[in-house]
């Protein structure tokens, strides 16, 4: 073990969703010194910064971390793209700009797993609406009672309507409620069921990422803040307590001009997200006793749970073929259609160009039995083969859905001692029979929407997966034939009661170690949820961080 060189009050490792609001949080006191530490680079990139970019940030080496999932059996042996931002602003900077909370439900099941009343929804509710600026309230008339109740404005994190509309999505809209799904024109109040368009995180046609939101301009202007980028941490470093217990008293940092030891006076804050929180914690010796010695790396703490519980949402992409509907995919087949979506944003910043990925949504049951929706679609005016792969020559839309609570679980594990060596990720998607079921009962449930008569002037023609698949045990190969991430992944370092063997973090997210949490150290991202939101899981991060960032003030006011 090495001791650290005193610097900082707080390091915090990752400079994305959840990094960004912690140092603005933290570094509002101007006692305490803040180091923030981003592997990648600035978010100066002009594509992260109009809506649409996101398909050149995704798979690019400036953005993205460009990891592979392993070969999954669930999905017939294939290899799923990966994508994790590596930019200030992390995933932020390249996701697809969707505010979505989840449901009351799944706060209250936090609640339960730690056992602590502090992760219920009433309790976490304040904690969204703390950073929210929410279009509504910029109108006076939006601020009543019950816009006050379950929304903010003001705040850093600004959300508004999107600036663009399709007749194609309209009609399924209008399908969707025939098929029993009621309209919303709000997705966050605690229950999401029902169809409308998504909102989303921009302002005026531009992406609002975390960095733009927490980080400018009141950390730049802070003499007590510090951000170090293309600085990869390789290690963290601990300390031995007169009582056997561990302290973390810094970091190891790869940077630009070297290697640089880094201390931190209160505590080292992980941040580094689902995959890079847990594998720096088994690259400094912290997690299953197996995974560490197939790497090479000497254990210092078993904690099994680092890397294991990876839960994911696996979207089904059906695709319908339509005749008389304006899509995407010949709006922008020619060159003059592409001048005309790029003047479009250039005069309005509206158009093509400032689309979230999806635009229309719906939650909904598989089963009409359910207590709560347990379907996430994700409705677009255009169809591909892949993501990456050229549009289709042809009008179309794709309906993809997800099942929000998946019962199957992956892991992240090192393959060696080396920071630099892309870890394994394995979400073991479709391995249990109830994620099977709910995958073929989902595309029953699309082709029940597609089949109602507000569709029928369009005449909607299944092009993928096809109607020759029909049973269950067709439609479930099918799903993992087609079926992708649509990156979400949660729950690897989860937090759950002191008597939970499996449990990463305790309910305030401090490591725990031997005979109690290792002194120092805490995990604040989205590796920490113990089970996956019923929906997008960018805005829970963001609220899981601005508890702990009161949290962790109180404890060192």
């Amino acid at each position: 073990m090495t001791a650290a060189i005193p610097g900082f009050d707080f390091v915090i490792i990752g400079a994305g969703t959840a990094g960004c609001l912690l140092a603005n949080r933290l570094s509002a006191n101007p006692r305490k010194r803040v180091l923030l530490i981003e592997a990648g680079g600035k978010d100066d990139y002009h594509w992260i910064h109009i809506p649409v970019g996101y398909l050149h940030c995704i798979g690019n080496p400036r953005t993205d971390w460009m990891f592979n999932t392993e070969p999954d059996a669930g999905l017939n042996g294939r290899s799923l793209r990966y994508p994790r931002g590596k930019v200030l602003g992390g995933c932020s900077s390249i996701n697809g700009m969707i505010y979505m909370r989840g449901q009351s439900r799944d706060y209250e099941q936090w609640a339960q797993i730690t056992g602590d009343d502090a992760w219920r929804w009433d309790a976490c509710l304040p904690f969204f609406k703390r950073h929210e600026d929410h279009w509504r309230g910029d109108a006076s008339e939006a601020a009543d009672a019950g816009f006050r109740r379950f929304h903010g404005h003001g705040g850093e994190w600004r959300i508004e309507k999107q600036r663009l509309r399709w007749d194609i999505l309209d009609a399924f809209s209008q399908a969707a409620q025939q098929a029993g799904i009621p309209a919303t024109d709000d997705f966050n109040r605690g229950s999401n069921e029902g169809v409308g368009y998504f909102e989303v995180n921009q302002r005026a046609g531009w992406r609002w990422n975390t960095a733009k939101a927490f980080l400018r301009p009141a950390c730049y202007g802070r003499p007590n803040f510090e951000l170090w980028t293309g600085a990869q941490v390789e290690r963290l470093l601990f300390e031995r307590d007169g009582d056997g217990g561990l302290r973390c008293s810094g970091v190891r940092v790869r940077t630009p001009g070297g290697v640089e030891t880094v201390g931190a006076a209160a505590e080292v804050i992980l941040a580094a997200g689902a995959i890079g929180s847990p594998q720096l914690l088994q690259l400094s010796g912290i997690g299953g006793a197996e995974a560490l010695r197939g790497a090479g790396v000497e254990l210092l703490h078993e904690l099994p749970g680092v890397g294991e519980n990876l839960q994911d949402h696996l979207q089904i992409r059906a695709v319908f073929k339509v005749q008389g509907a304006r899509t995407l995919n010949t709006l922008a087949a020619s060159l003059l259609g592409k001048a005309r979506i790029g003047l479009e944003y250039a005069l309005t910043r509206s158009g093509p160009m400032s689309m979230a990925p999806s635009q229309l949504g719906a939650f909904t049951r598989s089963r009409p039995e359910l207590e709560w929706p347990d379907l996430e679609y994700h409705v677009q005016p255009l169809s591909l083969d892949a993501f990456g792969e050229p549009l289709h020559g042809f009008d179309a839309f794709t309906a993809s859905v997800c099942n929000l609570n998946p019962t199957s679980r992956g892991s992240v594990r090192i393959r060696s001692g080396r920071a630099e060596d892309a870890p394994a990720i394995a979400p073991n998607y479709l391995s249990t029979a109830e994620d099977r079921k709910v995958a073929a009962e989902s595309l029953r449930v699309t082709r029940r929407i597609v089949a109602q008569p507000a569709l029928a002037k369009f005449s909607p023609e299944e092009y993928r997966p096809g109607l020759q698949f029909q049973t269950d045990e067709e439609l479930a190969r099918l799903a993992g034939d087609i079926a992708t991430t649509i990156f979400h992944p949660v729950g690897t370092c989860r937090m759950g009661r002191t008597d939970d063997p499996q449990a990463v973090v305790d309910a305030r997210l401090r490591v725990r170690g031997p005979g109690g949490a290792i002194r120092g150290l805490r995990v604040v991202d989205a590796s920490v949820m113990p089970t996956i939101t019923s929906g997008n899981t960018n805005s829970p991060t963001l609220m899981v961080a601005e508890k702990a960032a009161a949290w962790i003030a109180a404890d060192f006011a």
